[in-house]
């Protein structure tokens, strides 16, 4: 299960880095770019209530293996056969839609097998995997198309899934929900509406502007259908998701800290490939090398979170993970173009083990609320929370960082390129200064200098916006989170 969960992280970055190779193949513009890494996540995060639903209902081992089998075989396909952005594009929704059947079924699973006493152990150690899925990605991204081209990306898969769906044959046990409860096709469609459009709105709201027709009209429209959810889920006979769940303390404030966690990381990592590639001048293997430190933070503290917990309480782990994610922001906030690796990978290191105190723990916890006969709903509801948590982290610390970017950015003067430019696009001003000194002129280091200077300042004012949300969770956390011990059976025996 954790194999079968790492290839959903793994697919959600490791494309990022084969961007440029795509675009140069397949003549892909920036939209089309976009399109290629957000497709995924659309229908990954739209799909994820609907999948979990269907894996409860069905078999959660049937839909990790259908899951499984979806995003290998897409993969091998678009490696061998595409020639297209919209080919690839497509393959990306597709792949979405295998990982959003994969990844309720492994915690679900999880609940089901595990005893409560073993539950929080299990937990962490596949909270440890979800946190190193990211990192793998980038740096087998990174290694994949240095060494091959951008089709060697979905080239990992195929063994990969291979591997995983003969290790799911043989080592997981078929569940479902016994009931066998009528399905709630018209809490399905609104549930698919609702993410997939506020989803869409997240990701459009920084290249679109957050004031567009189109962001606020889709924005609004999900979030008019996300509404008139909850109003039918509160009334159906058999709802896809009790509202009831969240009435549970824990369920929502567990919930409450998944999704600050991914907007402080997923948000950070975004920030860290460009600092790396585009400022520090690594490679995209050097720069996926470099975060290693986080994940070698989070495992350990995942794994071992249960035995915190049973001592010192969930709600204070939580909140003591949070303000470790705070303190590390509030670091980087300082950062320089100079600032020696060492204390980048501190600052990664610490903001791993917050992490894993933060993640394992509240995972657990929203797992604990619920009844396993809805364990893939309670797993698609707690993934869910991580997608919108890290879309919103990109998307708003982007907008930060490009709101500084542009404040501070001088552009040289007598520099014969539109200013909008180089003003609006570090990416593009680190291009267009390399060419220029390619060509022998000077101003090209100018350009190159401001630019780097102003998305250091964008990339350590943006930091401060995650330190206080990490903060001000964690306080939240240790006030309302009840302290609920792991092992403990819920009032109704859960």
């Amino acid at each position: 299960m954790s194999l079968s969960l790492v290839i959903t992280l793994l697919n959600n970055v490791t494309v990022n880095v084969a961007l440029p190779e795509l675009s140069k193949d397949l003549e892909a513009d920036n939209t089309e770019l976009q399109w290629i890494m957000d497709a995924y996540v659309v229908v990954f995060g739209g799909l994820l209530l609907v999948m979990g639903a269907l894996g409860d209902r069905f078999g959660r081992k049937e839909a990790l293996l259908a899951g499984l089998g979806i995003v290998g075989l897409v993969s091998a396909i678009t490696a061998e056969y595409a020639t297209s952005s919209e080919q690839v594009i497509g393959a990306r929704a597709m792949m979405g839609l295998g990982a959003a059947l994969v990844m309720p079924a492994t915690l679900s699973v999880i609940v089901v097998v595990f005893p409560p006493e073993e539950r929080g152990k299990a937990v962490g150690v596949w909270v440890g995997m979800a946190g190193i899925g990211a990192p793998i990605g980038l740096l087998v991204g990174g290694w994949a198309v240095e060494n091959f081209d951008w089709r060697a990306v979905f080239w990992i898969n195929p063994p990969i899934v291979a591997l995983a769906m003969g290790l799911v044959v043989l080592l997981v046990p078929s569940s479902k929900d016994e009931a066998e409860n009528p399905m709630d096709p018209i809490g399905a469609s609104l549930s698919v509406g609702a993410l997939g459009l506020i989803l869409y709105a997240i990701i459009e709201g920084p290249s679109l502007g957050w004031t567009s027709s189109r962001v606020l009209g889709l924005g609004s429209i999900g979030l008019i259908l996300t509404f008139i959810f909850i109003r039918w889920e509160r009334s159906a006979a058999h709802p896809m998701l009790p509202m009831a769940f969240f009435d549970d303390r824990g369920f929502t404030m567990g919930l409450v800290a998944i999704s600050l966690a991914f907007f402080v990381m997923f948000s950070f990592m975004f920030t860290q490939m460009l600092h790396f590639q585009l400022v520090r001048g690594h490679s995209a293997l050097d720069a996926a090398l470099r975060f290693l430190w986080l994940p070698l933070g989070l495992m350990p503290s995942a794994a071992n979170s249960d035995r915190l917990c049973e001592r010192f309480g969930n709600n204070n782990v939580v909140s003591f993970g949070l303000s470790l994610i705070g303190v590390a922001m509030l670091v980087f906030t300082t950062v320089e173009r100079e600032t020696d690796y060492a204390v980048l990978a501190a600052i990664f290191f610490l903001i791993g083990i917050g992490m894993g105190l933060t993640m394992a723990p509240s995972t657990t916890l929203v797992m604990d609320s619920i009844p396993h006969d809805k364990a893939g709903v309670g797993s698609a509801t707690n993934d869910a929370s991580r997608e919108v948590g890290g879309a919103f982290g990109i998307a708003i610390v982007g907008s930060v960082v490009n709101e500084i970017y542009q404040s501070e950015m001088e552009v040289p003067v007598g520099l014969e390129v539109d200013p909008e430019v180089v003003s609006e696009s570090f990416p593009a001003a680190i291009r267009i200064g390399n060419e220029l000194l390619a060509m022998g002129d000077e101003m090209g280091q100018e350009l190159i200098v401001n630019a780097e200077f102003a998305f250091v300042e964008g990339m350590t004012g943006a930091a401060a916006i995650s330190a206080i949300a990490a903060i001000i969770n964690a306080i939240l956390v240790k006030l309302y989170m009840p302290n609920r011990l792991f092992g403990e059976e819920t009032p109704d025996g859960r």
